[in-house]
């Protein structure tokens, strides 16, 4: 996806885990994703803003 970036992706992690998605920063755009016990922190300024629209905040 252009304009993501990942910090601490893990290859080889079970796809069967549940992905928990927490925006922290909505004007940076960054994202706390969490699966198991791991937290992997991406940035998406676009994808935070589409998040926002949907549920009507931005």
């Amino acid at each position: 996806m252009a304009g993501l970036s990942i910090a601490g992706e893990k290859p080889g992690s079970d796809d069967s885990e549940p992905l928990v998605l927490s925006l922290r920063d909505a004007k940076k755009g960054t994202f706390d994703l969490f699966s198991g016990g791991s937290k992997v922190t991406l940035t998406d300024k676009k994808l935070a803003e589409k998040l926002l629209k949907a549920v009507k905040r931005g």
